[in-house]
């Protein structure tokens, strides 16, 4: 099978529904995410608190921190790039990751253009606030979206807004008649076909995971309660106080979402987790870059 084509790629991702991806920064800490039932790690330099935290320019990660954490895992390996950088996403593509971030939680490098993604062969996942960025975002190539939340807070509330905000726009597609929806993708900014192919399936045309805030198990299953196909988990495991405790019980929780019973017994026990912090007090909203 040829590589790289759009196929592929969106069958890798579906390949992650109803997985956890944790976000690390050590071999260890992917150990402990592989271990604990993770579908994928997310390489990083910080977890987004960390970064919140430190302030200045977030680029890639160092060469040698993703190596290592390559070679510290069976489970596939994806790594965040800036928007817009280009070189950054030709490095991660050389060096094989398996999957490539095109994030807001690292500085923007263009304040206009995302990346041509289809110019790739390694698949991508972008964010999106609503069904119009997150069709522009499939437009450029994006094999994968994942709902934005407010990063590095443990603050769920805003990657509940944009997942409401994602399924609603799409049940108000799945309403509006054929001869609507050239007005309403020019009103939201996405290309006609793929508004089209949103009314088709009901559904975006890729996955979809719930990333930014998610700090307990509860969060996590409140996540596939309202759409989400999976779920990013970055701060939220590394920063509480048992990392491997409350990994194994996110990924529980993502897999028995709909089982109020099981999720009584993954939330027990859990220890503290993050410290969260409340969004409107941020100087710096991650979730307000891309467009």
């Amino acid at each position: 099978m040829e590589k790289g084509t759009w196929t592929v790629k969106t069958g890798f991702a579906d390949m992650f529904k109803g997985g956890v991806i944790m976000d690390v920064t050590t071999a260890e800490q992917a150990k402990i995410a592989e271990e604990a039932g993770a579908v994928a790690v997310m390489a990083l330099e910080r977890v987004p608190a960390d970064i919140r935290k430190a302030g200045g320019v977030a680029r890639m990660a160092s060469i040698s921190k993703i190596k290592e954490i390559m070679q510290a895992v069976s489970i596939p390996v994806m790594a965040k790039v800036r928007i817009g950088h280009i070189a950054e996403a030709r490095i991660l593509e050389a060096l094989g990751v398996d999957f490539i971030d095109e994030s807001e939680v690292l500085t923007p490098a263009d304040d206009r253009f995302h990346i041509n993604k289809h110019e790739f062969k390694v698949p991508f996942v972008c964010g999106a606030r609503d069904l119009g960025e997150a069709l522009r975002r499939i437009a450029e190539g994006a094999a994968m979206i994942r709902t934005k939340g407010e990063a590095g807070t443990g603050n769920v509330v805003e990657a509940v807004k944009h997942m409401r905000k994602v399924m609603d726009d799409i049940r108000k597609v799945t309403t509006m008649l054929d001869d609507e929806l050239v007005a309403y993708a020019k009103e939201i900014g996405a290309p006609v076909e793929l508004v089209r192919e949103v009314k088709r399936l009901g559904r975006l045309p890729v996955v979809n995971f719930a990333a930014g805030g998610v700090a307990t198990p509860a969060d996590a299953a409140l996540m596939m309660m309202l759409g989400a196909d999976g779920v990013f988990v970055g701060s939220g495991i590394f920063k509480s106080k048992d990392p491997a405790k409350m990994a194994r019980s996110i990924v529980m929780a993502v897999t028995y979402w709909n089982d109020p019973e099981m999720l009584l017994k993954v939330s027990e026990d859990i220890g503290e987790p993050m410290p969260g912090l409340e969004v409107e007090e941020l100087e710096v909203r991650m979730q307000e870059r891309g467009w």
